[in-house]
């Protein structure tokens, strides 16, 4: 929400929309030039189809609900908007009809905040989801081939908590999961270890937006690249020849031995230490968006 219901003349509010840019062109300006050219990339694209994301809402600037932006009439005709004259704000009747969102996001976030992370899963989910099957879900070779993920699977225990990831399990790797997970479930199982519930976070910025600003998006949009990676690296996928946003190599996370759990754990720790205090502020953001619908909801 707004900063108290901030008023931003030209000057500022522009500023802080070239800042915004610049750091989303810092953090993947080339492979966005990539994406328009069509090249496909097996991490970073996940953050754009899975979650039915159009590269504009990540990189158009918003304030965030509660906030007048001064002389920006090129906000008129904006989903969210309500322009006067030529001041802009994100209007009360676009926080009215997203009431049920921002109640539903605020719930699911208190639920995951609520619980201690739970580490050790050792990103799993992705050799699941091709055990004992003859697809992959990218074209990318498996590194220790078809027999050899099986194998680390069996040996292995799954420890999935996440329901988006462990639908996608292939029927024979379901049974062994720890627990058998549904979408009705989801509230009751979601935990902050989880690098999909803290990739979670910057979906959760999308759907609100306008009402979330592009601050906190950009924030969370900056973790859930860095949890994907994760989860890429700890897959079974041969990524050898992929390059990152900023064009360095991605180093496998080998969980199929020792000294590879161990750092899939450090850096799992990392982020879900991240995603808690992330998770904080769209918990905050939120609970103040369902005051605000609360007292409209009151007029």
């Amino acid at each position: 929400m707004g900063e108290g219901g901030r008023v931003l003349d030209r000057t500022d509010w522009t500023a802080r929309a070239r800042a915004h840019g610049a750091r989303i062109e810092a953090l993947i300006g080339p492979y966005l030039r990539a994406r328009r050219a069509g090249v496909k990339h097996p991490v970073i694209d996940f953050l754009f189809t899975y979650y039915s994301a159009r590269p504009a809402q990540l990189t158009r600037w918003h304030p965030g609900y509660g906030t007048v932006l001064l002389d920006a009439a090129e906000y008129d005709g904006m989903r969210g908007y309500r322009v006067d004259g030529s001041a802009a704000t994100v209007s009360d009747e676009h926080l009215a009809d997203h009431s049920h969102l921002v109640a539903g996001t605020l719930r699911i976030l208190e639920a995951t905040a609520s619980r201690p992370p739970r580490l050790g899963c050792f990103g799993l989910h992705e050799w699941a989801m091709v055990y004992r099957t003859g697809e992959k879900r990218h074209p990318h070779p498996l590194r220790l081939g078809a027999a050899g993920t099986d194998a680390v699977v069996e040996e292995s225990r799954l420890l999935c908590t996440h329901f988006d990831a462990f639908r996608f399990f292939t029927d024979p790797a379901r049974p062994r999961n720890s627990m058998e997970l549904t979408r009705a479930d989801t509230v009751a199982n979601e935990q902050p270890g989880c690098l999909h519930a803290t990739m979670d976070l910057y979906r959760y910025c999308l759907r609100l937006s306008p009402l979330v600003g592009s601050d906190l998006l950009a924030d969370c949009f900056d973790l859930a690249l860095t949890a994907r990676e994760l989860d890429m690296r700890a897959s079974p996928y041969d990524l050898s020849g992929v390059r990152d946003a900023a064009g360095r190599p991605y180093v496998a996370v080998p969980v199929e031995t020792a000294d590879g759990r161990a750092q899939y754990v450090s850096e799992q720790t990392a982020v879900a230490r991240r995603g808690s205090a992330l998770r904080d502020r769209v918990i905050d953001v939120a609970r103040a968006l369902d005051e605000a619908s609360q007292t409209a909801g009151d007029r």
